[in-house]
This record gives structure tokens, sequence and C-alpha cells, in this order.
């Protein structure tokens, strides 16, 4: 296939895995009358079972005993692991309890969190365009804590959650079927203990209600593992910059789902906290595609010289001074930031 033709699949690939995680709030609701705790226990035994078959396919096991032997990657993935139980458990709740507006904007500000924890954690230097929009999303969760009356909990639980398993997942640095298959590794024994304990008392709901929404609960394995399976066959074929672009789309369905499907209130405040947070990614991604520009336009600077110097021609900018003409006039050179 042609470099053309890998980027367009490439971003197939990555429209669909974020179209079916902004579609996914269509089939949460599907599984009742299972309470949220069941539903995830369900979603945590079934992805393992789901992922444990695609690994037997592309037969990749050698990871494992690399992880067993070092005890630093296996706590961080136990961190993955329990952070994304919780923002797993959150966003299944909230979309069944009617909060699904709520619920996307946690995802809208989860870029936001990522810089925030970035520079807490990570001491990174921010530049003046990421400060302005992290800025004005503090200033969105406030105007909507006024609104709410309360800070929206759900969208924050969500972003936070989301961004410490983003920021794991990070320092891991093992493959996106890999780490599902390690983080469900450690959530089976306990969401399979849970589901037993509910058998046992009598309030579990896999089968009691048919085959046909005992299908469903298992179908959170393939729900949970196929977008992950479509986005690291996009990540390998485009661009970072295109990525970042396409995450927008899972909270804007989300978002569109809240309001024309499910019909949840949009009152004149939570209207403003949004648009102050659409503000603040708008600065994001601008900022983002102009540092991406510039740092192409300086590798390329960088390795036309470097060819030159290869070749025996010295560049433009070192033979002007000798001739005394002064080089063309150009863009000046951009050092890439942090």
């Amino acid at each position: 296939m042609t470099s053309d033709g890998e980027q367009r699949a490439g971003l197939l690939y990555g429209i669909g895995a974020y179209g079916m995680w902004g579609l996914v709030p269509l089939f949460w609701p599907l599984l009742k009358p299972s309470g949220a705790a069941e539903i995830l226990a369900h979603r945590m035994v079934w992805s393992l079972a789901v992922v444990a078959v695609a690994l037997l396919v592309v037969r990749r096991w050698g990871w494992v005993r690399e992880l067993i032997r070092n005890p630093g990657k296996l706590g961080l993935i136990t961190v993955a692991a329990a952070v994304i139980t919780v923002n797993w458990g959150v966003y299944i709740w909230a979309v069944n309890s009617g909060h699904v507006v709520e619920a996307s904007l946690g995802y809208f500000i989860n870029p936001l969190v990522t810089i925030a924890m970035g520079v807490l954690l990570l001491k990174e230097r921010l530049r003046p365009a990421q400060w302005v929009a992290v800025g004005t999303g503090f200033a969105a969760v406030l105007v909507l804590a006024i609104g709410y009356g309360q800070p929206p909990w759900i969208s924050l639980t969500l972003a936070f959650s989301f961004a410490t398993y983003g920021l794991a997942k990070k320092k891991v640095n093992i493959g996106g079927l890999e780490s599902l298959a390690a983080e469900t590794a450690i959530q089976f024994l306990p969401a399979l203990g849970f589901l037993l304990w509910l058998g046992a008392d009598g309030a579990a709901t896999f089968g009691a209600h048919g085959v046909g929404h005992a299908a469903l609960l298992a179908a959170t394995g393939v729900v949970t593992a196929a977008p992950l399976v479509c986005f690291g066959a996009a990540a390998i074929r485009v661009p970072l910059s295109t990525l970042g672009l396409l995450q927008y789309l899972a909270p804007v369905f989300q978002f569109l789902l809240g309001i024309l499907y499910f019909h949840e209130a949009m009152p004149a405040e939570r209207w403003a906290g949004f648009g102050l947070v659409w503000l603040a990614l708008s600065c994001l991604t601008w900022d983002a595609l102009r540092t991406a520009r510039r740092t192409r336009a300086e590798a390329a600077r960088l390795s036309r010289e470097a060819a030159l110097r290869v070749s025996g021609v010295a560049p433009a900018a070192v033979v002007a001074p000798a001739t005394g003409v002064a080089p063309a006039a150009g863009p000046a050179p951009v050092k890439p930031t942090s």
C-alpha cells in the first residue's frame, strides 16, 4: 500500500476508533436492569477474554515475561488498572443515570487536565497559548460549578482518572493491546469474585433476562477492545497531530447524543461553560498545529543543511559573509520548544 493509502487507512481507523468511543453511550442503557457495578465487572472479565484471543491470534506473548520481571512497570500497570476501573465505572453510571452531557465534558477537558498534570508532576514548561488554554479551562469549570451549585464531579473524575491513566501508560510504554491485557488480568479476579458473589446472593442479572441480555453483557469485551485495536492501527499510520484532532470526535458525539437523543437539559450557564471549554481547546489546537509546522520547517532546514555539508557545499548563510552579500531574507529558524 502506498504512503497515501496508509494515511487514508489510518484516518479511517482513527475515525472508527473515536466514532465507537463517541457512540458507546447508546450501548450501556441496553444492559439495564444490570447496575453499573455489575456491568463494570462483566466488562473487565469479558475484555480479558477478548484480548487473550487477540493475542493468541497475533502470537505476542514475549512482553509478559518482561513485565513480570520489572516491578516498576508492574506497579504502573496496577495504577493504570485502578484508575481506568474508576473511569469506566463512573462513565457507565453517568450514562445510565442521565448524565451523558456531563460525561462528555470530562473528555473535552481531559487534554487541559493532562497539560496541567505535566506542569505539576513532570515540571514541563508551557507555551503562552497553552497557559491561556489552561486558564480558560479553569474558568469554564468555575462557571459550570456556579451553574450546577457544585463542582462538576462526574466530568472532573473522568478527566483526572483518564489523564492519570494516560500518564501511567506513557511511563509503562507497552502496546495498547498488551497493556489492556495486563490491566484486565489485574482486574479479573476481583471482578469475577464480585460476579460470583452477586450470583450467590441472587442479585446477578446475567442469564436472568434472556439470552439476548446475557450476550450483550458478554459483548462488553468487544465494545472495549474493538476501538482500541482501531486506535492502535491508526497510531502507526497517521501523525500524532491528526490523532490529536480526531480525539475530539468522541466527546462531540457524546455531547450531541446527550442533547439530541437523551434530551438532557442545557441551561444558559452550561452553554457558557462548554463555550469556554471549546474556546480553550481551539486555542490549544491552534498552538499545537502551529508548533508542529514550525518544528517540521526547522527539521527540513537542518536536513537540507546537513545534505549540503555532506555534498561539500556550504549553506548559503555561511557563504554569504565571505562574498560580502547578505543572504536572502526568509523566516527565522525556530527553536523547538519542550
